[in-house]
């Protein structure tokens, strides 16, 4: 039995006419008709009683045509689902990101997907630093990421999503706890609460920003997630230089404050090569769209304007 077989079936059980049938299908009646006798012979009983004026369903043939109207249900279902994938509307894509990314760059991108792309399934892998998640991408252990460059491994394409300002965290009482920018020369002698992991792509920028003008950061306390920096920062330990993004946070104590230097770190989206996964390609067109990436050239992002206060 053909699938051809019960569209022809159908469409003589719904007019209940082979002429019609054989119209509505562009064929000649001859061979549906044909094709009908062949159809019965397969499945060992009488469809239709035929008479010259009109062509009514038996029994038999009224209990196949609601299982030949299921099955084509479910084979146009499965073509469709076939095609969305082919060309990038479903699917599943694992993203994974940067800690401080989850908290705005991450939901906006999640947003923009459920809305273009309802019928895409991501699953997030989320705190990763870049040398991990460029060793997901090349072991095929996640298909895109948000991380903060340069890129170390070869194979991988990227484009920038953002180049965040450096903000200061301070605590509520400190002397740079007003409304007026801080220079990065004003944290000479502080003590520095900053991130203890050797791969830390921020924790290596603001070491070079603050070597910029001339000093070495004081590391007084070292830490691995961004709500514990913030914490001691709250308890008058230290203060802290975190990407913009950190003023999604909320805790209470935490003053930021704009830093006055052309100090920053970027946020890119990274994939492996040039052959994208029909999906992986269809989500990086939305978000262009949508304006998620920046242009291809770093020179070209603009920085959003940022808003301060102490955060409680």
């Amino acid at each position: 039995m053909e699938i051809r077989q019960l569209r022809y079936f159908v469409a003589v059980a719904q007019t209940r006419h082979f002429g019609q049938a054989a119209e509505h299908l562009h064929m000649a009646q001859s061979p549906l008709s044909q094709a009908i006798r062949q159809l019965e012979s397969q499945v060992g009983a009488t469809l239709f009683n035929r008479t010259t004026r009109r062509v009514d369903l038996t029994p038999a043939g009224d209990a196949f045509l609601r299982d030949a109207l299921r099955i084509l249900a479910s084979v146009d279902a499965a073509q469709e689902r076939v095609q969305r994938i082919g060309n990038g509307h479903s699917g599943l894509l694992r993203v994974g990101c940067t800690g401080l990314a989850a908290y705005k760059q991450l939901p906006q991108l999640a947003r923009i997907a459920a809305r273009e792309l309802p019928d895409l399934i991501l699953r997030f892998v989320p705190d990763l630093l870049t040398p991990a998640q460029e060793a997901a991408l090349a072991e095929d252990r996640i298909d895109l990421a948000l991380l903060r460059p340069p890129l170390r491994r070869s194979g991988l394409a990227s484009r920038l999503i953002a180049r965040e300002r450096f903000v200061l965290a301070v605590p509520a009482q400190h002397r740079l706890a007003g409304d007026e920018p801080a220079a990065l020369d004003e944290l000479r002698g502080e003590d520095f609460v900053v991130y203890g992991a050797r791969d830390s792509v921020v924790d290596a920028a603001v070491t070079q920003a603050c070597l910029g003008v001339g000093f070495l950061p004081r590391r007084a306390h070292e830490v691995a997630e961004t709500s514990v920096m913030l914490t001691l920062v709250a308890a008058g330990l230290g203060v802290a230089l975190l990407p913009e993004s950190a003023l999604a946070l909320r805790v209470e104590g935490v003053r930021f404050v704009a830093v006055a230097d052309d100090a920053y770190v970027d946020l890119a989206l990274a994939w492996v090569g040039e052959d994208l996964d029909p999906a992986l390609a269809r989500l990086l067109e939305v978000l262009e769209a949508n304006g998620f990436v920046t242009p291809s050239s770093p020179a070209d992002s603009a920085t959003t304007p940022l808003s301060f206060g102490e955060l409680t």
